[in-house]
């Protein structure tokens, strides 16, 4: 394990140290400094996130991490375009690679979900744009949480985003999976009060 690790201020309390082995522990520090809650405006990064969030479901986010670079390489880097003209023979390549969640539902969604995006792209609509369009407007000026206690599983945006997506014909988003998706984002800042990363408003 790295000294910086080791030597770093607070961070959130979802990162356990006595839960983790050292390896999960520095995995999960790592995306925790460097990721989660920083803001991600760029289309193709926020297809991944939208892809890793539904494989998320039902799983722990730390499942997720270890398999990430397998996803990576799975799906072709989640080049929405690739990903968008798989068919049949990769939807059985990707059911037979154990190094990614192999949820048949969850695959197919991924690659439908694709298909929308690039449909929408068609029509002049992006991504990012319409993922952040559901940012609250005080992201960057409401308070952080105290603690974990106060953190929110579904808001109003996030409602509002997962019955959009769905109603753009995207699958596996739901109201839970949409606000993770922006508290990862940084569509909102639910680090903790004290955690050591900087708050949006000074990013």
């Amino acid at each position: 394990m790295t000294a910086a690790v080791l030597d770093s201020p607070a961070r959130c309390g979802w990162i356990d140290q006595s839960r983790l082995s050292p390896e999960d522990f520095e995995l999960y520090c790592a995306y925790h400094d460097s990721e989660w809650g920083r803001p991600v405006h760029d289309s193709a990064a926020l297809f991944e996130r939208v892809s890793l969030e539904a494989f998320q479901s039902g799983l722990s986010w730390l499942t997720i991490l270890r398999k990430r670079e397998n996803f990576r390489a799975a799906f072709d880097g989640f080049d929405v375009a690739r990903v968008a003209r798989y068919g049949e023979h990769d939807v059985e390549r990707l059911m037979s690679d154990a190094g990614i969640v192999r949820n048949r539902a969850k695959i197919d969604a991924t690659i439908s979900n694709a298909q929308r995006v690039v449909a929408l792209a068609d029509e002049g609509v992006d991504l990012g744009e319409l993922l952040w369009s559901f940012a609250p407007q005080d992201r960057s000026t409401r308070p952080r949480p105290a603690d974990l206690a106060q953190l929110a599983a579904v808001t109003p945006e996030s409602r509002a985003m997962a019955r959009e997506l769905k109603r753009l014909g995207l699958r596996f988003v739901g109201p839970t999976t949409a606000y993770a998706l922006m508290q990862a984002t940084g569509m909102v800042d639910d680090h903790v009060a004290g955690c050591w990363v900087p708050p949006l408003a000074s990013q």
